[in-house]
């Protein structure tokens, strides 16, 4: 074979491999709010949702990676970005504002959200039972409990009638969590200081206003902002001395008070779930959205201890998680 025809020979091989492959293994675009560090233990439950229906990255899908690196305003451009690639199915993970970026960008490619809050009233889908479109998902309870958290602050200091709670004014859920906050606060008899934060910067000045004006403990409302920071937040906690409650586990495990919120590894193991079932060849109009049905409660008894509190029966009973 003379020298010219056998790199011709190997030019096209190659040529025909690659595009073979790419055409054969299905790829999934993921859309992040943070960095994956920040989304390990959602991602690795992503990853069993996937496997349980028969996908397992690297052997017979790709995941295609997008992160927005906690500056949520890039959200769109990411998602442009990403939608511009031949993918299969975009997974829209970590709140609200990952999955409104997701449905700007494109109305052809599949898209699976994890989300907090209403998908109707938020404009992600029309109907939870028939979404229609392009869009199904997986919503947790963690905005409709923001009430319950404060129920159970005021359980632990129920001598104290003035409680403050941090909300991320950039947040689409903001305005119905404070609506509802203060609708509990004022069942209680409560009077509710109102911290707005949206930046790192500003976390140290909110602990130590709370620890200042003496407030009973602070509140988080339910966004994916605060529960990825939840390390940061438990070190100011304790630095301060201020009882607090966040939605996200990882807040007691990092040496906080206290948690109740939807449970994130069922939310996103069912998000990988569906991206699987979607690569199957069914469509996510026909694919109700789901709707998370475990919340969890955990605290943290030597957080409480070093606080100088004590639970009381009725939440050490009701827990499902204790941290020693």
């Amino acid at each position: 074979m003379r020298r010219r025809d056998f790199i011709a020979l190997v030019g096209s091989a190659v040529a025909w491999t690659v595009p073979a492959r790419a055409q054969s293994m299905p790829v999934i675009g993921y859309l992040g709010s943070e960095n994956p560090e920040r989304y390990s233990s959602r991602l690795r439950a992503f990853r069993e949702g996937l496997a349980e229906v028969g996908y397992i990255e690297g052997r017979n899908v790709e995941i295609e990676f997008r992160w927005a690196e906690g500056q949520y305003n890039r959200l769109p451009a990411i998602a442009k970005d990403l939608a511009s690639r031949p993918l299969n199915v975009i997974v829209a993970a970590g709140g609200a504002e990952v999955a409104l970026a997701a449905k700007s960008a494109t109305a052809t490619i599949p898209i699976v959200f994890e989300m907090g809050g209403d998908p109707i009233a938020l404009g992600v889908v029309d109907s939870l039972s028939r979404p229609g479109g392009n869009l199904t998902g997986v919503s947790s309870l963690s905005v409709e409990v923001s009430r319950k958290r404060l129920e159970f602050m005021h359980e632990m200091r129920p001598g104290t009638k003035v409680f403050a709670v941090a909300v991320n004014p950039t947040s689409p859920t903001s305005s119905s969590q404070l609506k509802n906050l203060h609708t509990a606060a004022t069942s209680l008899g409560l009077e509710l200081v109102v911290l707005k934060t949206s930046t790192e910067q500003e976390f140290d000045g909110m602990f130590t206003a709370v620890h200042d004006m003496r407030a009973g403990g602070l509140v988080f409302s339910s966004d994916p902002y605060f529960a990825y920071r939840s390390q940061q937040l438990a070190a100011l906690a304790v630095r301060h001395a201020v009882p607090a409650m966040t939605q996200s586990r990882d807040f007691p495990l990092a040496g906080g008070l206290m948690s109740y919120g939807g449970d994130f590894n069922q939310s996103h193991r069912h998000t990988g779930m569906y991206a699987g079932r979607i690569l199957k060849g069914e469509k996510p109009s026909d694919l109700p959205v789901q709707r998370v049905t475990k919340v969890e409660l955990f605290i943290n008894l030597k957080a409480a201890s070093a606080l100088g509190i004590s639970f009381p029966s009725s939440i050490l009973s009701s827990a499902d998680g204790v941290i020693e």
